[in-house]
């Protein structure tokens, strides 16, 4: 079993409200990357659905030098509609996300939680990750 050490929170780069689906990415992660699968563990789509991407005993690809000791979840949205950042983590969305971290906190509570963008030069999730989750963080 890996070591897990951080849960870093990602976005689809999505325009607000656009219902892209796990399979949807995978394909482009696939197909435009030439990866074995999907880069996330995790995927929170616009209903609150929990996709499955790799397995969590599998190394992702979602945050460069950070993915052999870290759980990469994504939610769909991330973008308004002029595709400019934007914080769109809401309602039923938002809980599946928050129930699926705290669960990922539970299970390796040697780890902490961090967004996209401590780590890279990007706005990805949109918001900041402490600030959002500040109730649930452990």
């Amino acid at each position: 079993m890996r070591k897990i050490e951080r849960i870093i929170v990602h976005c689809s780069a999505t325009i607000e409200g656009a219902n892209i689906k796990t399979n949807t990415i995978r394909r482009w992660h696939v197909k435009g990357n030439k990866w074995k699968d999907i880069g996330y563990h995790y995927v929170v789509e616009l209903d609150g659905k929990v996709g499955k991407g790799r397995e969590e005993k599998t190394i992702g690809a979602h945050t460069k030098s950070k993915n052999s000791t870290s759980i990469g979840v994504c939610y769909i949205g991330g973008l308004d509609q002029e595709k400019q950042p934007k914080d769109t983590l809401r309602g039923v969305q938002l809980g599946s996300m928050e129930q699926l971290l705290m669960d990922l906190l539970a299970r390796y509570p040697e780890a902490t939680l961090h967004g996209h963008n401590e780590f890279s030069k990007k706005a990805c999730p949109s918001f900041n990750v402490q600030e959002k989750f500040e109730r649930i963080i452990p």
